[in-house]
């Protein structure tokens, strides 16, 4: 049965680029475009390093709206509408809590490889492992 709302998170890497487009041409459903800001003071973010301040919130703000305004541009280049979304968080964490908490069923993300961790890791980045690993529905990774 083909999905009927996907879930798309994105986070500026050609390949989450890939995975909207994919989303895009592949599905004609719902689709919803997510883009999760690292809180500042979390130890993934600049904010580890650096004590937060306004003008890094508003940098990574701006930044999420960038990304945003492209994938609907993209979207329209598609004759296609989305619907968009940004939240704060854990990437991993927060696209999991938006597909439980959401009418999603397919989620269409990108995956990238590291130097450490296990082959999977390598492969898919830990962002994608947690997903495919913890998600309720199914969810495609982009390479």
């Amino acid at each position: 049965m083909p999905p009927v709302h996907v879930l798309v998170p994105l986070d500026g890497s050609p390949l989450a680029d890939e995975a909207l487009t994919h989303a895009l041409t592949v599905f004609d459903c719902r689709v919803t475009v997510l883009n999760i800001v690292t809180p500042l003071d979390a130890t993934m973010s600049e904010g580890g390093i650096l004590e937060p301040d306004e003008r890094r919130r508003t940098t990574a703000r701006e930044r999420a709206d960038r990304l945003i305004e492209r994938a609907e541009d993209r979207a329209a280049t598609e004759g296609r509408t989305i619907e968009t979304v940004v939240e704060t968080g854990d990437p991993a964490e927060t696209i999991l809590e938006y597909v439980e908490n959401r009418d999603v069923d397919h989620v269409i993300m990108g995956g990238h490889g590291g130097e450490r961790g296990d082959a999977t890791r390598r492969l898919l980045g830990t962002v994608a492992t947690a997903v495919v690993r913890e998600s309720p529905v199914t969810v495609t990774v982009v390479r």
